[in-house]
């Protein structure tokens, strides 16, 4: 029995009908589409690394939007920000609420650099007024908003946060590890928070399964407080900073 063709010709049905042939597909008209859509992907990229060319060193700070104003994870992103701006470092975050507005507000009220990288979402995720007018930068696509985040950081600092800062986090730790990214710092802040996650990848994904190298954690770090990760940041680059690819 040829179970090969049965499932190729399942996996090309929708609608019980062959995808080529249903209501819905037309092939030149969505090839075309695609066509157009590479201009706008290359619009998005531009508009980044335009608004990136000046920006000097950089960090970029990921965390939950669902975070308030004045609760602990608010106030230490926005003592980190303000921290990271007085060092001479740009600050980069998703551009919306929660951590990433907290870490704007205090870059901005350090006098330092301010960018928000907002996506294009469903429920319109609103771009917080503490981003620097002319960093701004609003994306449809969130592989072209990954690459700027990447591009320009010296380091990666999640707070407390959701399936978009593991997503993040774990996008930073793959590109070094595979090595399509020069090596940066991936700091995770708030020890109650992430040893959990930490721990497993070291007992489970390294130790039990070895799905890992040793050398793949030594450039993650957990720590609790803004001071650690400046002495951090300062002591991974002791030659200068540069741009990740």
């Amino acid at each position: 029995m040829d179970t090969t063709r049965g499932s190729s010709e399942a996996d090309e049905k929708k609608g019980g009908l062959p995808i080529s042939k249903h209501p819905g597909f037309n092939r030149e008209s969505d090839f075309m589409v695609d066509g157009w859509r590479v201009f706008k992907i290359m619009a998005e990229f531009v508009s980044g690394f335009e608004t990136m060319s000046d920006a000097g060193p950089a960090v970029t700070v990921f965390g939950s939007t669902r975070v308030l104003s004045g609760s602990p994870e608010y106030l230490l992103a926005e003592k980190l920000g303000s921290l990271l701006a007085a060092e001479g470092f740009a600050v980069i975050t998703g551009g919306g609420p929660g951590v990433m507005e907290a870490a704007n507000k205090g870059a901005q009220s350090a006098g330092g650099a301010s960018i928000g990288f907002n996506i294009k979402l469903p429920n319109q995720q609103t771009p917080n007024r503490y981003i620097d007018q002319d960093k701004l930068v609003s994306f449809q696509y969130f592989f072209v908003r990954k690459v700027m985040f990447i591009k320009y950081a010296q380091a990666f600092i999640a707070l407390p946060g959701g399936f978009g800062t593991l997503d993040e986090v774990s996008e930073a730790i793959t590109l070094i590890q595979t090595g399509k990214s020069e090596r940066f710092p991936v700091i995770l802040m708030g020890k109650n928070y992430w040893s959990g996650f930490y721990r497993w990848i070291q007992d489970t994904m390294l130790h039990e399964k070895n799905f890992i190298s040793a050398k793949d954690l030594e450039f993650i770090y957990l720590v609790d407080t803004p001071e650690e990760v400046i002495a951090i940041i300062k002591s991974f680059y002791p030659d200068g900073y540069t741009l990740n690819f």
